[in-house]
């Protein structure tokens, strides 16, 4: 939790430094994004623990399906709301990455293995990654202006790392704290990326490139692929056959998408 709240810590002083245009902070609550961004930090905190307490009960491979699956909710809110496009392209590229998704994260033999009474977790984080996603898609549609994004995303860290600082003080008073150097370097290390992780997402979305439905599907695909590749070169995991099946799906998936915007 210390590492978590100096990320967000280090990602609002990200926002904050790469703001071009001077901003006062007294008129930050008037901008029409403001209350979604205190909302959406709300979120990121709070799916983060639920993150936590779900790889707890259940294993990382539940976590990372049900993160990653719920594209499906910002891909429909896409459809749905902006009428976008949908070829046999998308259609066919959006099923194998959801398919991949699954095989890419299965790290054993006998698949996702789930009590009942711990179900409502991985729900709660499936539909808490969505719902942060499909915001994000909202409000770059409509509210926020190009070089609001960095003091935008820095409110969203400002709202997470004040829920943050409530839970360690909480912990605190309860004798559970206890300082260390390391999750201060770990935040620094975590808040860079993580910024930045939500402003060229946003960049990404209006950039015209793919359709939101597409680039929410290639963003969660390739973290997963890439995340993958990244355990075999670092931490020298061993793949099951369906894990490199996922990962050759992921490839194929992320060209048809690519392939249906020209």
């Amino acid at each position: 939790m210390q590492a978590i709240v100096y990320n967000y810590v280090t990602a609002c002083f990200c926002g904050i430094i790469f703001q071009k245009n001077t901003i006062d902070i007294s008129v930050i609550p008037e901008y029409a994004w403001f209350p979604f961004a205190l909302g959406l930090g709300v979120l990121f905190i709070t799916v983060f623990n639920l993150m936590a307490l779900t790889t707890q009960r259940s294993g990382l491979s539940v976590v990372s399906v049900a993160t990653k699956m719920s594209v499906v909710i910002p891909i429909i809110f896409g459809l749905v709301y902006y009428k976008e496009s949908l070829g046999i392209f998308k259609i066919i590229g959006i099923f194998l990455a959801l398919i991949a998704v699954y095989l890419a994260s299965i790290k054993t033999s006998d698949g996702l293995k789930i009590k009942p009474s711990n179900i409502i977790f991985p729900i709660l984080v499936f539909l808490g990654s969505g719902i942060i996603d499909t915001t994000l898609k909202y409000l770059e549609g409509e509210f926020i202006a190009e070089n609001d994004i960095p003091i935008f995303s820095a409110t969203i860290y400002a709202m997470a790392a004040t829920i943050g600082f409530f839970i360690l003080i909480f912990q605190a008073s309860k004798g559970k704290f206890q300082f260390q150097i390391k999750n201060v370097i770990g935040g620094l290390a975590l808040g860079i990326p993580n910024y930045f992780s939500v402003y060229f997402l946003v960049q990404t979305l209006r950039s015209g490139i793919l359709d939101s439905s597409g680039v929410f599907t290639i963003n969660n695909v390739a973290i997963v692929m890439v995340s993958t590749v990244l355990g075999i070169l670092l931490f020298k995991e061993k793949l099951l056959t369906k894990n490199w099946i996922g990962i050759g799906l992921a490839i194929l998936g992320i060209i048809l998408i690519s392939f249906d915007k020209w």
